[in-house]
């Protein structure tokens, strides 16, 4: 009864989006265009190129959005192409090196996108998934699952705590209590998921 229940639940979900226009290519194209807010937000603290913006990322961003380096030079283009960044070239090393900053309608777009109430806070774990099903394989294999998890958790945690504590120091500089702000978050809740793990591999073994 459990299963039809959910079942239910995520066909009436379904229906609503469907209602609302939200289709899943909408959601997906709309989180695809995320990437613009992600550069125009990097860029509105400094100059940088495309590999500096990957770098960024792939580092404290990391933890709450994932971004595809694939899509940031399309990314570039269309920002520049709406006048919301501007390019700047320079020799290095006898290759050009193409710098972007943010323009005047830039800031103006990431001000606007800043004060609009709806966000897409999405929930993804393959680990759940595989532990929704769990029942198909045997509980050794759902243990292995969480203690991988467990272990990816703890490696992240760490970085966190040094984010943070690095941060703390600093916290009269506005961004930089910004920052804190995100990577306590972060603490805070991968501490909540160690916790989750201790006690799901004492219940299933």
């Amino acid at each position: 009864m459990g299963v039809i229940i959910y079942q239910n639940d995520i066909s009436n979900r379904y229906i609503t989006s469907v209602i609302n226009n939200k289709t899943e290519e909408d959601t997906k194209m709309a989180r695809e265009k995320k990437i613009d807010m992600v550069i125009l937000g990097l860029l509105s603290h400094e100059e940088l190129t495309g590999y500096d913006i990957k770098k960024r990322i792939d580092g404290a961003i990391s933890f709450f959005w994932k971004g595809s380096f694939g899509n940031i030079y399309p990314a570039l283009k269309d920002l520049e192409e709406q006048r919301l960044i501007t390019r700047s070239g320079s020799a290095s090393g006898g290759r050009e090196k193409i710098a972007y900053r943010i323009t005047k309608e830039g800031k103006e777009a990431l001000s606007e996108w800043l004060k609009n109430d709806q966000a897409s806070n999405e929930l993804r774990y393959e680990t759940l998934l595989k532990l929704f099903f769990g029942g198909n394989g045997t509980g050794k294999d759902s243990i292995r699952n969480i203690e991988l998890f467990e272990e990816q958790i703890k490696r992240d945690l760490e970085i966190l705590k040094v984010y943070c504590s690095t941060l703390e120091k600093n916290l009269e500089e506005r961004d930089h209590l910004y920052y804190y702000l995100t990577a306590s978050f972060g603490v805070e809740t991968y501490e909540a998921y160690l916790k989750w793990c201790s006690k799901a591999k004492k219940m299933l073994k």
